[in-house]
């Protein structure tokens, strides 16, 4: 069965990025019956610590020493969040901007899944490589301020080209962005700014 993953960032059920996230699901899921819908909410779903035996995994495998049991057993709970990811067919991620950045958990979320050997390689004469196939990514942001039409108030986003770079990085370049803002101020741009964010949603699902 052909998977969407759906990677939810927001720690508020009623945020902007929820809400939008909300718009594409229910119009993916009517076009796409067949699918199934893999959620993981980074509030709610663990990630480990990237320290300790997981840190140790990490550069046993950059010098190609075999795994202790107990990094073993750490580094597993690493593969099966990448594999969440590498399994699937179509990713939506839909996060908010705190900072001009990302949130703290999806920014440990691609700490933990850029692995050497898992997401990427390294070859000496060629660099950083790879590993995961491309697939079609739809990324939701929504921002306090509008980063459409240029009246952002002199703040820089600094996620979209981070995240672009970092998906690029393990193999993932056929990515949309849609932002959502500004997500505060005045009323009628905000409804404007959802509304029309609402509508591209949609379109997007439907052929998704």
């Amino acid at each position: 069965m052909p998977k969407l993953f759906h990677l939810s960032c927001s720690p508020r059920a009623d945020s902007e990025s929820a809400a939008g996230a909300r718009v594409f699901v229910e119009r993916f899921v009517q076009a796409h019956q067949d699918w199934d819908i893999d959620a993981m909410n980074l509030w709610r779903d663990p990630l480990p610590d990237f320290e300790g035996y997981v840190l140790e995994a990490k550069y046993a495998r950059i010098g190609g020493k075999p795994f202790t049991p107990s990094q073993r057993d750490a580094f597993s709970m690493v593969e099966r969040i990448a594999l969440r990811l590498s399994l699937a067919d179509r990713v939506l991620i839909s996060t908010p901007m705190w900072n001009f950045g990302i949130p703290y958990k999806l920014k440990q979320w691609i700490d933990v899944i850029t692995q050497p050997g898992l997401t990427f390689r390294y070859d000496p004469a060629q660099g950083y490589l790879p590993l995961l196939k491309d697939r079609p990514t739809v990324v939701i942001i929504a921002s306090g301020s509008d980063f459409v039409t240029g009246m952002n108030r002199g703040r820089i986003d600094m996620a979209t080209p981070y995240l672009r770079e970092a998906l690029r990085f393990i193999g993932i370049g056929n990515v949309r962005f849609v932002p959502i803002g500004p997500t505060t101020g005045p009323a009628d741009p905000i409804r404007v700014a959802r509304e029309t964010a609402h509508r591209r949603l949609t379109e997007i699902a439907a052929s998704f």
